[in-house]
C-alpha cells in the first residue's frame, strides 16, 4: 500500500498534525484504520472520518484512534485500539479495560477493537460483551444504540494458516497427547516425549493453545505445568480443520471367506508376526471401542509400510480390487501417525479421537457412529 494513500486518511489535518501523528502510529495501525474507514464508507447512508484528537491516553489505556461515525443522521464516536492479533485470552485481558474506558463516556461513544486478525473465539467473546470489533478480513461488529452492524467474513489467510498448521503434522502429534491426557497437569519436556517431537515444537503448540485460552497453567519457569481445560472446545476446532482436509488414499482389497471380525483378527496376527506397525481405525475399530452398529463391512488400517508390508497382504489372500472392498489400507508418512493406538483383545486400534475424527469422513452412518463414540468413550 503506498505511502500516498494512507496519507489520505489524514486530509482533515494539518501538515504538522499529519507528520505528529504518522511519527506516534506504526505502519500496520495505519494500514489497519485506513482499511476500517474505507469499510465504514461503504455501508449505505453512512459517512466517517478520523478525528483530530486521535493520539489520546485514558486513564485506563491508550486509545489508537477516534473516528467520528454519522449513520443515517446519528452521530457515534468510536475509540479504536489497534492491536495486531486477538485471540480469546487477549480479550480477558483487556475486557476490563475497554470496558471501563467506555462507561467513562455517552452512550453514543463506543470502544472498537480492529487487529489483523481476530480469531472465532475471540469475536464470540467480544460479541457477548457487545464490544465492537474489526480485522483485516473485513468482519465489523458494532453493537450501537443507535445503530447495529454485524458483518463476518471469513477469517484472513494470515490466521486461517496459522490455525492450519496447528493441526498438521508433528504439531498434530502434540495435540492428540494432550486429549489423550487430558485430565493431567504436564510440562513442556512430558509432553513432548509423549508426543515424540523436540521440546521447541511442544512449547510452540502449548503457546498457541494458550493464546485460545484452552490451557491454564501453574507454575513458573523449568517447572510450569499446563492442564488442558477445554478439551472438548479443541476437538471441536480439530473436526473443522480436519474436515478441509484431504481424505487419506485408500488400497482396496478383497478378502475370500472372512467377515469383519475374522478378518480384525487375521490382519492383526499377521502384521505382528511380520513386525508391521499398524492401527484398525474408521468404523471396525469404533465398533470395538463402543459398539453401535450390528455389522461392519469393511475393515480400514492404517500401517508403516515396510518390505514385510506386501508379503503380509498376500499372506492373507487379499488381492487388489476397485469395488465391493472388505479391507482398506491407508499408509502413514511416520510412526507419529501410529502414536497413542491401543491393543484391545490382541489387536491394535487407533486412539478414539484417531478414530472419530475418521469417522466423520465415512459413508453412510459413520457420523452417528462417531458421535456415539465421542459420547462414550472420549467423554467430551
Amino acid at each position: 500500500m503506498s505511502f500516498s494513500r494512507i496519507f489520505g486518511i489524514f486530509h482533515l489535518f494539518t501538515e504538522q498534525e499529519i507528520t505528529s501523528i504518522l511519527t506516534e502510529l506504526p505502519y500496520i495501525e495505519h494500514v489497519l484504520i485506513e482499511h476500517l474507514l474505507d469499510s465504514l464508507r461503504e455501508l449505505p447512508d453512512v459517512h466517517a472520518e478520523l478525528a483530530q484528537s486521535e493520539l489520546t491516553v485514558q486513564a485506563t489505556g491508550r486509545v489508537d484512534a477516534k473516528i467520528d461515525l454519522h449513520i443515517a443522521g446519528r452521530s457515534i464516536v468510536l475509540l479504536v485500539e489497534v492491536r495486531k492479533s486477538v485471540y480469546p485470552r487477549d480479550v480477558r485481558q483487556v475486557l476490563w479495560q475497554l470496558k471501563s474506558v467506555q462507561h467513562r463516556h455517552h452512550a453514543d461513544v463506543q470502544h472498537l477493537l480492529i487487529a489483523e486478525s481476530l480469531s472465532p473465539g475471540a469475536k464470540e467473546l467480544l460479541r457477548a460483551e457487545r464490544i465492537g470489533y474489526f480485522d483485516s478480513g473485513g468482519s465489523l461488529f458494532l453493537p450501537g444504540s443507535s445503530a447495529y452492524i454485524y458483518i463476518d467474513k471469513p477469517v484472513p489467510k494470515t490466521l486461517e494458516k496459522s490455525v492450519r498448521s496447528l493441526f498438521s503434522g508433528r504439531r498434530a502429534q502434540v495435540l492428540y497427547a494432550l486429549l489423550v491426557n487430558h485430565e493431567e497437569w504436564f510440562g513442556v519436556t512430558e509432553v513432548a516425549e509423549r508426543a515424540q517431537v523436540a521440546p521447541s515444537t511442544a512449547s510452540d503448540v502449548l503457546s498457541e493453545l494458550e493464546r485460545f485460552d484452552w490451557l491454564v497453567s501453574r507454575g513458573q519457569g523449568p517447572s510450569k505445568e499446563r492442564h488442558l481445560r477445554e478439551p472438548s472446545a479443541l476437538l471441536d476446532a480439530w473436526v473443522k480443520q480436519f474436515a478441509a482436509q484431504r481424505a487419506p488414499v485408500l488400497r482396496r482389497y478383497f478378502v475370500p471367506g472372512l467377515k469383519s471380525d475374522a478378518l480384525i483378527e487375521r490382519l492383526g496376527q499377521m502384521f505382528d508376526a511380520h513386525h508391521i506397525a499398524y492401527a484398525v481405525s474408521y468404523e471396525a475399530a469404533a465398533q470395538r471401542y463402543a459398539p453401535f452398529l450390528s455389522g461392519i463391512s469393511q475393515v480400514r488400517v492404517r500401517l508403516l509400510p515396510s518390505t514385510s508390508t506386501e508379503t503380509a497382504i498376500a499372506e492373507l489372500g487379499a488381492r487388489v480390487v476397485n469395488e465391493g472392498a472388505n479391507l482398506a489400507v491407508i499408509e502413514t508418512k511416520s510412526a507419529g501417525e501410529l502414536l497413542f493406538r491401543q491393543n484391545v483383545e490382541g489387536v491394535w486400534l487407533a486412539s478414539p479421537v484417531q478414530v472419530y475424527l475418521d469417522l466423520l469422513r465415512g459413508e453412510g452412518r459413520a457420523k452417528e457412529m462417531a458421535e456415539h463414540l465421542r459420547k462414550e468413550r472420549i467423554g467430551f
